[in-house]
C-alpha cells in the first residue's frame, strides 16, 4: 500500500502537494475510539473548564450553566458530522473541500479565516501552558519569579520566559507530524478522565460535601436580581458556547480523512463531544463550589486551585495540566491551520511549514491581551469569530449535500481551469452568500468590540449579534442555495476514485 496518492494528471502545483492529497488506505488508521479519545482529550481543557464560570457570573444556576454547555455541544455536533462525512468519503482536508464551494482560488479565503482564528487559540492555550510553568516554578521556589512588567508587553520576564518555554515544547509535535498527535491524544485521554475523578474525590474529602454553589438559585427567578431576563442571557451564552468549537466544526475533515469508515467518525465524535463537555462543566461547577468553602471565594481557574494544594499533589496536578494543555492545543489549534496555510501555496508550504507559521503568528498575537476580561473572551472573541465561521459552515453543508448530493470529482479539486474553478478560480455565489451571512452581525460585533466608537447601533443589531452563529449559518446557506440552484450537476460517480477505495 502506498503512503501517498500520486498527483492526478494535470494537477496544479499551486493546488496539490503530498500533505493535501487524499489519504490512502494505509493512512486510514483512526477507529471510533481514536475519535472519542481525541474529543475527550480536547474537551478536558482549561478554557473549556472555565466556560461554566462565565455563565454563572451571568446569573445562571449551576445546572442551567451545565445544560447550556451540553446543549451547545449537541447543536455543534451536527455540522461536525455533516462536514466530517466528506473528509472520510474522499480523504481530503477542509482547505481542499472548501474548493468545491468557494472555487480553487476562492477557497483560500475560508482557509485563511479559519487559520487566523486558530492561531489566536493556539496562542491562548500556549499562554495557559506557560502560566502553569510559571506557577509551578513559583511553588517550587517558594516565591513568584520575574519582577516588574516589561514595558509594552504587560507581563514580566518570568511569564514571558515560561510562555516561550511551553511554545518551544510544542514544536516537537509540529516536527513529528499528525501521527504523534494521535498517539498523544489516545494515551493521555484515560489519564485525564482519572484526574477528573480524583479532583472530585479530593473536593468531597476536603469539604465533606460539594459546596454551596450547587444550591445557589438562578438570579433569573422571581424576586432575583435579574428576574425575567433569562432568555436575554441564554441566547448569547449558547452562541458563545457553540463558538467555542466553531473552528473544529469546519476543519473536522482534517481528522476524519484518517478514519477507517464513516461509522468510526460518527460514533467516535458522538460519544466524545457532547456528554464529556457537559460532564466537564458539571465538574468545574462542583470543584468551584467547594473552593468557596475552602478559600472563601470561587476559584474558577484550575491552575489557581492546583497551586493551593500542598505537597506532591501540587506538582502532579500542574504537570498533568501541562500535558493536557499541550495535547488539546496541538489537536484543536495546530492541525487545521497547518493544512490551511499549506493550501494557500502548496508548492512552497508543507503541513510542517504551516505548523511553524501557526506557532509564529500565535506568538505575535500576544494572547494574554485577549484574556484580560470575560467580556473580551466571551462576547468579542468567541461570539465574534462564530459570526465569521458560521456562514462558511452553512455554505459548505449546502454545497456538499444539496448541490453535489455528496458526490465530488476529487481530481478536479486539484486542477486550475477544472470543474471547481468557476470564474478565475472564484465562485461568486459563495462570496456573496458569505458576505450576506456576516454583514447582519457586523454592527453588533463593532458595538461589543469598540463600544466607544460604536455606542449605539440599534437594539435590533445587538439582538441579531446574540444569535451570531445561527444567523450566519442560516442566511449564508439560503443565499448560496438559491444562487447555485440548477447551476452545477453532480460529478459522475466513476471519477470518485477516493470514495471507491474506502468503506463508507
Amino acid at each position: 500500500m502506498t503512503t501517498h496518492h500520486d498527483a492526478p494528471t494535470g494537477a496544479s502545483t499551486e493546488l496539490w502537494n503530498h500533505d493535501l492529497a487524499p489519504t490512502t488506505a494505509a493512512q486510514r488508521t483512526w477507529r471510533w475510539y481514536h475519535f472519542a479519545a481525541l474529543w475527550v482529550g480536547m474537551v478536558i481543557s482549561i478554557p473549556a473548564y472555565m466556560l461554566a464560570a462565565s455563565l454563572i457570573e451571568g446569573g445562571m444556576s449551576a445546572w442551567q450553566a451545565v445544560l447550556t454547555v451540553f446543549l451547545a455541544n449537541v447543536i455543534v455536533l451536527v455540522p461536525m458530522l455533516l462536514v466530517g462525512h466528506a473528509g472520510t468519503k474522499y480523504g481530503i482536508p477542509y482547505a481542499v473541500l472548501a474548493r468545491a464551494s468557494f472555487g480553487t482560488r476562492g477557497a483560500r479565503l475560508p482557509a485563511l479565516m479559519r487559520a487566523i482564528v486558530a492561531c489566536g487559540w493556539y496562542g491562548i492555550q500556549t499562554w495557559f501552558g506557560g502560566s502553569m510553568i510559571y506557577t509551578l516554578l513559583g511553588v517550587l521556589l517558594g516565591a513568584p519569579i520575574g519582577g516588574e512588567n516589561l514595558p509594552g508587553l504587560g507581563i514580566n520576564l518570568g511569564q514571558l520566559a515560561c510562555f516561550l518555554c511551553f511554545w518551544a515544547i510544542q514544536m516537537y509535535f509540529i516536527v513529528h507530524g499528525m501521527e504523534s498527535i494521535r498517539k498523544l491524544e489516545t494515551y493521555t485521554a484515560p489519564l485525564k478522565i482519572a484526574i477528573c475523578f480524583l479532583l472530585l474525590w479530593w473536593v468531597y474529602d476536603k469539604v465533606g460535601g460539594f459546596g454551596p454553589l450547587l444550591d445557589q438559585p438562578s438570579q433569573f427567578v422571581e424576586g432575583g436580581p435579574k428576574a425575567g431576563l433569562f432568555w436575554s442571557v441564554f441566547w448569547p451564552s449558547l452562541t458563545a458556547m457553540i463558538g467555542y468549537w466553531a473552528t473544529l466544526a469546519l476543519n473536522i475533515p482534517d481528522f476524519t480523512r484518517f478514519a477507517k469508515t464513516q461509522r468510526d467518525q460518527v460514533v467516535g465524535q458522538t460519544l466524545g463531544l457532547p456528554l464529556p463537555m457537559g460532564l466537564l462543566a458539571a465538574l468545574a461547577v462542583t470543584v468551584t463550589s467547594a473552593t468557596v468553602v475552602l478559600y472563601g471565594k470561587a476559584l474558577w481557574d484550575p491552575v489557581d486551585v492546583a497551586s493551593r494544594m500542598t505537597g506532591i499533589a501540587v506538582l502532579v496536578a500542574l504537570l498533568i495540566l501541562l500535558i493536557d494543555t499541550a495535547s488539546v492545543n496541538l489537536a484543536a489549534n495546530l492541525v487545521g491551520p497547518a493544512y490551511d496555510f499549506s493550501a494557500l501555496s502548496p508548492k512552497r508550504i508543507s503541513y510542517r511549514t504551516g505548523g511553524y507559521i501557526t506557532a509564529g503568528i500565535a506568538l505575535a498575537m500576544m494572547p494574554w491581551k485577549i484574556l484580560e476580561t470575560t467580556q473580551n473572551y466571551i462576547f468579542i472573541w468567541l461570539t465574534g469569530y462564530s459570526a465569521l465561521l458560521g456562514p462558511i459552515a452553512g455554505i459548505m453543508i449546502v454545497d456538499y449535500y444539496f448541490v453535489r448530493k455528496t458526490r465530488l470529482d476529487v481530481d478536479q479539486l486539484y486542477k486550475e481551469g477544472g470543474s471547481y474553478s468557476y470564474k478565475g478560480g472564484w465562485n461568486v455565489a459563495a462570496i456573496v452568500a458569505f458576505a450576506a451571512g456576516v454583514l447582519p452581525n457586523l454592527p453588533g460585533f463593532l458595538n461589543a468590540a469598540l463600544p466607544n466608537a460604536f455606542p449605539d447601533v440599534g437594539e435590533a443589531f445587538k439582538t441579531i449579534y446574540t444569535y451570531a452563529w445561527f444567523v450566519g449559518v442560516v442566511i449564508a446557506a439560503i443565499v448560496y442555495g438559491l444562487m447555485m440552484k440548477g447551476r452545477t450537476a453532480p460529478a459522475p460517480a466513476s471519477v470518485n476514485h477516493a470514495a471507491n477505495n474506502y468503506p463508507t
